[in-house]
Order: structure tokens, then C-alpha cells, then sequence
């Protein structure tokens, strides 16, 4: 079976670089990776005590990842972070694209084109988020949505050994109300039609250690984009060994 790639997704969490570290610590004690791989991806204020953590403990298959990017490597760009700034300080992946960016800073298609461009470019591996509304699902436009994401947000991209889509209902995101394995595998089939078919997919949206192993086999995912549950480390430890 491939590996599988489960992102913990801190957001602003949690509020002290000790407890980010503590958190960190908990969690590896219990982890299980086998051949998979975690990518741990904190606040960014968090990332150079993150790596030097994830360094200490030597924990295979743990790596480091962050939540943004810039789409420009330096200049007069007030409150940004680069790519060439976090290769510099050992990140590997960037989540780009997701809905709380779409949402909260207006981050368009574009935008998160230039931005997975930057990333490429500078040899950091990207988590490309995609996902449709209640509004859009009920409106029978999810796959028009997935599309034009997807369409727009890979414009002029060929090569894709670096990219992992990671499809995340809007409506599901912290809701509790996760997506049904079979409306999931749906969507994770049609977005491999769209994108080269050797492309990791991933799944977000209120995932947890109870519906992770059945997401993978009856779901086809390739892995998962987790929030809430990566904050809990008993809970997060569950879900990586179920795999």
C-alpha cells in the first residue's frame, strides 16, 4: 500500500512556543508512522524551536511543513514570509490555497497560483487546498468549483511530483460534520481526472481516530489534512497508528 500523508494543521495554535513544543513532544511519543509520513505544521513564529524539536527526537517520517507562503522571495512586502525564508529554516511542505485564506484574506485563485510557483521554485513540496461551500454543494456546483480551483490554481504548472491536492469541503471544516466516505471517494475520483492521475489526494474536514481508516479504504484517500484532532495529542496519536 502507498504512504500516507497526514498534515497536522495547527492554525494559531497553540498560544506559547513551550506548549507548541510540548505538544509536539506528546505526540511523538506515541506515533506510529511505519512508512508513512506527518507533517507538523505549527504557527509560524513556532517553526525554527519545531525544527529543532523534530531534529532532537530523530522521529522518522516526521517532517516539517508550514501554513502560507508569499509569492515572492523578498522586498517590501510588510508582515509576509517567503519560501526561500522557510527553506531556510528546514520546511518542506506548505499548506497553500486553504479555505480560511480564501476567506479571511481574500486570497483568490491567482493569488495561490503564484504562490505554489514560488514554492515550487524554490523546492518546498505543496498541500493544495480545495473545496466547495454549503452554498456551492447545495447549488449542485461543486465539481464547477473543484474545477475552476483547480484549473486556475495549477495554471502553466506541469510538473507535479511536488504538488498533493488536499480536498476540503468548506462545510466541513471544524463542523463536526464530516463529508460521507462514498460523497468523498466521488470527489477524490473526479479530481484525479483533472490532475495528473500519479497526484496524491488528500481529505480535511473534521476527520478523526474513529473515520480515518474507513476514509482510506472505502474513500480511496491518500491521506489527510487534520485540525482540531492534531491538538489532541491521545486523539491525533490514535488516528496516525490507525493507519
Amino acid at each position: 500500500m502507498p504512504k500516507k500523508i497526514i498534515v497536522a494543521n495547527w492554525k494559531m495554535n497553540p498560544s506559547t512556543v513551550d506548549e507548541a513544543e510540548n505538544l509536539l513532544d506528546n505526540v511523538l511519543q506515541g506515533i506510529n508512522v511505519g512508512r508513512n509520513e506527518v507533517i507538523i505544521c505549527p504557527p509560524f513564529l513556532y517553526l525554527p524551536r519545531i525544527k529543532e524539536a523534530l531534529d532532537y527526537k530523530e522521529k522518522e517520517g516526521v517532517v516539517l511543513g508550514a501554513q502560507n507562503a508569499y509569492l515572492q522571495n523578498k522586498g517590501a512586502f510588510t508582515g509576509e514570509i517567503s519560501p526561500l525564508m522557510l527553506k531556510h529554516v528546514g520546511v518542506e511542505y506548505v499548506i497553500l490555497g486553504h479555505s480560511e485564506r480564501r476567506k479571511h484574506f481574500f486570497e483568490t485563485d491567482q493569488m495561490i497560483n503564484k504562490k505554489i510557483k514560488a514554492c515550487l521554485e524554490n523546492g518546498l513540496k505543496v498541500v493544495f487546498c480545495i473545496g466547495e461551500t454549503d452554498e456551492e454543494q447545495v447549488a449542485g456546483e461543486k465539481e464547477k468549483v473543484l474545477t475552476q480551483q483547480i484549473q486556475k490554481g495549477l495554471l502553466d504548472i506541469t510538473d507535479f511530483k511536488n504538488i498533493i491536492v488536499a480536498y476540503e469541503p468548506v462545510w466541513a471544516i471544524g463542523t463536526g460534520n464530516s463529508c460521507s466516505i462514498q460523497e468523498t471517494k466521488n470527489s477524490v475520483d473526479f479530481i484525479r481526472k483533472l490532475v495528473n492521475n500519479k497526484t496524491r489526494v488528500l481529505y480535511g474536514g473534521s476527520v478523526n481516530k474513529d473515520n480515518a481508516k474507513e476514509y482510506v479504504k472505502e474513500g480511496k484517500v491518500d491521506g489527510f489534512v487534520v485540525g482540531g484532532e492534531s491538538l489532541i495529542p491521545e486523539n491525533f496519536i490514535h488516528l496516525v497508528n490507525s493507519l
